[in-house]
């Protein structure tokens, strides 16, 4: 797109919209735009979970594109999972800008080659310590955050984790739970485990979900509700980190 034209970008939506969001957000895609987006953009929702996709000559008049989090595993093979892993593919090949969140994460790494896979440790529900690699100066959209942190804190929920980076990918960060916390794929990949756009009542309304369906134990739920109580995200870095790789910014 010419640099004179509106930036576009389009949320590709993995999950339904909870009642508390739609009541207190409005739906997931005002929680997204919130954080990632820029005045003068134009954001488009596509629900894939429900079948909407955007159609093949809609995908260059976008700047960039990011998937959210989803109930589902990104390994399963529903008719939506995998049509999304070709739409990934193709904006791989492309060269378009694709943020992956979560399942968003998952699902990008599989559909370029990477392997995807329940979580070793089990579920990862709470705030926590992300560790960046040392080197990360080769990523444009890295280096124009003034002071890059040593290690960030994060938001997660999440019972599934990238074993395997596709090739060419690479890990930008971790933690002591998930060895594959952030990859990065030139400037044009990026996927990210923890939530950036999560705020915490956002999160303990989703830990009530969970154990109200015996997803998870009570136990547990309220174990982790109490331990977020002192636990606060590092949301200002992570914004900055999704809006600098999605505005293609090498400073801010």
């Amino acid at each position: 797109m010419e640099a004179s034209g509106k930036k576009r970008y389009a949320l590709l939506l993995a999950a339904k919209d909870s009642a508390y969001v739609k009541k207190i957000y409005g739906g997931y895609f005002n929680v997204f735009v919130e954080a990632f987006g820029d005045e003068g953009e134009t954001w488009d929702i596509y629900r894939v979970i429900d079948g909407e996709f955007p159609g093949v000559k809609e995908l260059d008049g976008y700047d960039g594109f990011v998937i959210s989090g989803s109930p589902h595993d990104a390994y399963g093979n529903d008719p939506w999972i995998l049509r999304l892993c070709f739409l990934l593919q193709t904006l791989d090949a492309m060269q378009k800008r694709v943020l992956g969140i979560c399942f968003g994460h998952q699902v990008l790494c599989r559909a370029l080659g990477g392997r995807v896979g329940k979580a070793y440790g089990g579920w990862d529900i709470g705030v926590r310590k992300v560790s960046m690699m040392e080197d990360l100066s080769q990523y444009k959209f890295l280096q124009g955050l003034e002071e890059f942190p040593h290690s960030a804190l994060i938001i997660e929920c999440h019972q599934d984790e990238v074993w395997e980076v596709p090739s060419g990918a690479e890990v930008l960060a971790f933690s002591e739970r998930t060895g594959v916390e952030m990859f990065a794929i030139g400037d044009h990949v990026l996927g990210i485990q923890g939530h950036p756009e999560y705020t915490k009542d956002i999160l303990h309304n989703l830990i009530d979900q969970l154990a109200n369906r015996s997803t998870i134990d009570r136990g547990f739920a309220d174990d982790t509700k109490s331990r977020l109580e002192g636990a606060e995200p590092d949301r200002g870095f992570w914004e900055k980190v999704c809006k600098g790789f999605l505005k293609g910014r090498q400073s801010h």
